[in-house]
């Protein structure tokens, strides 16, 4: 089952952000404030960082890596790298999201119908 679609592009700058920092995997967490509820948290982990539980998509030269008690907020997600004319970043278009703020990094949603994912 796959957690997240991650577009070529996003696969693309995954890859280059591991290779440049010299980084085993880019993560990326869901945590509670911003101006709608939650937040989309990025960061760069270890290997053995990684968390029972956590999904880890392999891109070829490099790792992204969901925290477990994220998956359930990012079920269904695309992620995508646009690269614009005057700014690139990743997008974040997230099927489970009800509102999200202008900056693009705050979301909320309706914790009723999320569904948690079982930790295998």
């Amino acid at each position: 089952m796959n957690i997240m679609n991650v577009t070529p592009s996003a696969v693309d700058k995954i890859n280059t952000l591991c290779q440049e920092t010299n980084n085993w995997a880019v993560s990326l967490n869901m945590k509670g404030g911003g101006c709608a509820g939650f937040e989309y948290d990025w960061g760069f982990c270890s290997e053995d960082e990684v968390q029972s539980g956590d999904e880890i998509i392999d891109t070829g030269n490099g790792k992204l890596v969901l925290g477990s008690h994220s998956i359930m907020f990012l079920m269904g997600t695309e992620l995508d790298y646009v690269n614009e004319m005057f700014g690139s970043m990743f997008e974040i278009r997230n099927p489970n999201s009800t509102s999200s703020c202008g900056c693009g990094v705050s979301v909320n949603f309706d914790l009723e119908n999320l569904q948690p994912q079982p930790i295998l």
